[in-house]
């Protein structure tokens, strides 16, 4: 027999190539750094100091508990692959694990992410990572570091697959846990969503590209844009309007945020929520947006289905004492973000209804 000099470039892998996509990543890196990440150049991790300046503001926690959160993308990176549109992803995955840490009222404080490829592209790369960056940058969260693996044995040809990891902070005495507070008169504020965020993508693709055969480029004549900008619209950050509300507030107004992902309205709310309460929204209270619409006239989806499927508009909500309502509403509009009464917490069994569903 012959013998045969493998290399690592032979299995797949090639190092040169690798290295030249890590040499894109630190200033995507770096611009999403504050004064409390901490140089460590040559590290295998990432340092970062509770206690310092963000954002013109100093820092000094007491009792800090930590609060962490990983989730990813799930189908919708498919259609970016269709669309061959890669720059806005990383804001879903990074929107995914803010907006949890967020319903615990915590301050997000760093970001990694893990990317599996079928092989190394510096290009593909460095868009991915870009979305991360931008969607640090919204979230005010520093992108410390993260992984990328090169594995041509699970990945076909032109896959990839995305993971993310936040990190946040909260006063202990400050911790928004829903069950604990939430209680009868409590009201309901709905925040708007950017779109479909990144729940229900096995839907959509199978009612877009399967059942209706259209493509990334078509137009939707009834939302004056393509069937790409509709559905790859990032997901919307909330760390602005969270933080609005809960700084400089011993987060007595508020009792309760739901992430409004996989699930809805109903199973979002439903978990926040003591034995002893219940949740009644109006749904007729906002306007649902033309997206959904035509998603549902699309796909024949009854309105249940939609409303257990997709957030319908309402990305996020908060559980507030009616008392303090105007307040927070007015919290969000000084950092220009909408908001709507969309429901009140009564004394009942622990179910959430949904009324005027039209």
């Amino acid at each position: 027999m012959t013998a045969t000099n493998f290399t690592y470039k032979d299995a797949g892998v090639d190092l040169e190539l690798n290295q030249e996509a890590m040499k894109k990543l630190p200033p995507l890196m770096k611009r999403t750094h504050t004064s409390r990440v901490m140089e460590l150049a040559g590290g295998f991790a990432g340092l970062f100091q509770l206690n310092g300046e963000s954002g013109g503001k100093k820092k000094q926690y007491q009792d800090p508990v930590m609060v962490s959160g990983t989730d990813g993308v799930g189908t919708k990176i498919k259609v970016a692959m269709q669309a061959g549109q890669f720059n806005t992803i990383g804001i879903d995955l990074v929107a995914m694990c803010v907006n949890d840490c967020l319903c615990l009222g915590a301050e997000p404080l760093f970001f990694l992410d893990y990317i599996a490829l079928n092989k190394d592209d510096p290009t593909l790369l460095a868009s991915l990572v870009e979305g991360v960056s931008d969607g640090c940058v919204q979230s005010g969260a520093a992108l410390l570091g993260g992984e990328t693996a090169i594995m041509p044995d699970l990945y076909a040809p032109g896959d990839f697959d995305m993971a993310g990891f936040c990190v946040g902070v909260a006063e202990r005495e400050q911790l928004i846990e829903g069950p604990k507070r939430i209680q009868k008169g409590d009201v309901l504020i709905g925040l708007p969503s950017s779109g479909f965020h990144s729940n229900g993508y096995s839907l959509i693709r199978k009612v877009i590209f399967e059942g209706e055969s259209l493509s990334v480029d078509d137009t939707i004549e009834e939302l004056g844009m393509t069937v790409q900008q509709a559905i790859l619209e990032p997901t919307k950050i909330y760390a602005k309007e969270v933080m609005a509300v809960i700084e400089g507030d011993s987060n007595s107004s508020i009792h309760g945020i739901a992430h409004i992902t996989g699930g809805g309205l109903p199973e979002n709310l439903e978990r926040l929520l003591p034995d002893n309460c219940k949740i009644e929204i109006d749904c007729s209270s906002w306007t649902t947006p033309k997206l959904y619409q035509w998603f549902q006239s699309l796909g024949h989806v009854e309105s249940e289905e939609m409303f257990r499927v997709f957030n319908m508009g309402i990305g996020m909500v908060l559980i507030v004492p009616e008392n303090d309502v105007e307040t927070v509403q007015q919290k969000l509009s000084e950092v220009e973000c909408e908001s709507m009464i969309i429901g009140k917490v009564a004394e009942g069994p622990k179910e959430v209804s949904l009324i005027n569903i039209s």
